[in-house]
């Protein structure tokens, strides 16, 4: 399974057309506002799915999910090539966003189950930052593949390259086994979403938790390329430097295993001391401050699957994947959220500053979590 899983998560971002759609906009004459439409479509389209696709992955096949949500966007990006305009990209990021949304919630959860049926629960935290490891390779991967493959055969070539990638990640998705027993008669996607709208306490603050800690390094890492252009590097430059933030998440999805054995005061100080970098980093506005920068986002990224496997051991099997789309839902608003104030801060103030105040959430969120620690230990 975990071999699967990895080759799962490399192929789903391995795709060269992420690199370069926003110049395919450009170049087949699209504007600034229409291309910004089409990403607040794309954004809209997840979190008006992302809860009901999750309810349907606890009522049906996750696994047919897992295969369905590739297909789909292999449809999209076929069109954005095959017809270029602007209402087939709009269709494509609406099959994107229709995609992605199938597969949040249904692969966490099949996951988790198959290894807790195995006895092995406590990897998940180790093998899924195992899996998001993979995936960020992927994007590095496609990062450095698509000038070359641009260059030989244009857009066609490169789409033809991200579909795919996508009908190899919908066939690997049949490799993935599932053992699940047969819900009860009634118990279909409408009556799942109903008892997972009903969390208990500590579901709740783990949901809150996984919201929190993905939304703002997520949010920041769209803005990266202006954080490292403000540093003075020559444009060619950018992207090595770009890479190594991206190598920073990586080792952070690597250490989950490890770090698991932190516990609630742990966890506490990553989040803290990844804020500090991030604040100091940004602030240094220089390349070497960059490399502050990658260590804050490997701590982020480390700090989610923390997050996540505290929230799958703390969710019943039966709306195990509705719940975690809650959590993806929660984390899709509080990034919108994070877009704003982003723009607010940094039009005033320039991005080294927008990174360094947006690190502030980060501090709090660690100082609540070490006051919930301190509480239970007095209870």
């Amino acid at each position: 399974m975990t071999r699967t899983l990895y080759g799962y998560a490399f192929l789903d971002d391995f795709v060269l057309l992420y690199p370069v759609y926003a110049l395919l906009f450009g170049d087949t004459g699209l504007s600034l506002g229409q291309i910004s439409s089409l990403f607040a479509l794309w954004s809209v389209t997840g979190v008006l799915l992302e809860v009901p696709s999750g309810a349907w992955a606890d009522a049906v096949s996750r696994r047919l999910l897992l295969g369905l949500g590739p297909l789909l966007t292999a449809v999209g990006f076929a069109l954005w090539v095959l017809t270029p305009s602007y209402w087939a990209f709009a269709l494509g990021f609406v099959l994107w966003g229709a995609g992605g949304a199938l597969g949040s919630g249904a692969l966490e959860a099949l996951v988790y189950e198959e290894l807790d049926r195995l006895g092995a629960a406590d990897s998940y935290a180790r093998v899924t930052g195992r899996a998001r490891a993979a995936g960020l390779v992927a994007v590095m991967a496609a990062m450095g593949l698509a000038g070359p493959v641009l260059a030989v055969g244009g857009y066609p070539l490169v789409g033809a390259a991200s579909v795919l990638a996508c009908l190899l990640t919908a066939a690997v998705a049949t490799r993935f086994p599932e053992h699940r027993a047969k819900t009860s008669e009634g118990d279909g996607w409408s009556t799942t979403l109903r008892a997972a709208g009903r969390p208990g306490r500590p579901v709740r603050a783990a949901l809150l938790l996984v919201a929190a800690v993905g939304s703002v390094w997520g949010a920041l890492d769209e803005y990266t390329p202006l954080l490292v252009r403000d540093t003075g590097v020559p444009d060619w430059a950018g992207p090595y430097l770009l890479l190594l933030i991206w190598a920073g998440a990586t080792a952070g999805s690597l250490l989950a295993g490890p770090a698991e054995r932190l516990g609630t005061a742990g966890f506490a100080g990553l989040l803290a001391g990844s804020a500090l970098a991030l604040a100091v980093g940004a602030l240094a506005r220089s390349p070497a401050g960059l490399v502050l920068v990658a260590v804050a986002f490997g701590g982020f990224q480390l700090a989610n699957v923390l997050a996540d496997a505290r929230l799958q051991r703390r969710i019943e099997d039966g709306a195990r994947a509705t719940v975690t789309s809650i959590a993806g839902l929660g984390t899709e608003l509080a990034t919108v959220a994070v877009f704003g104030a982003y723009a607010a801060i940094g039009s005033a103030t320039g991005h080294s500053t927008a990174f360094a105040v947006l690190a502030v959430p980060y501090l709090v969120t660690a100082a609540l979590v070490a006051t919930a620690r301190r509480g239970r230990a007095r209870s």
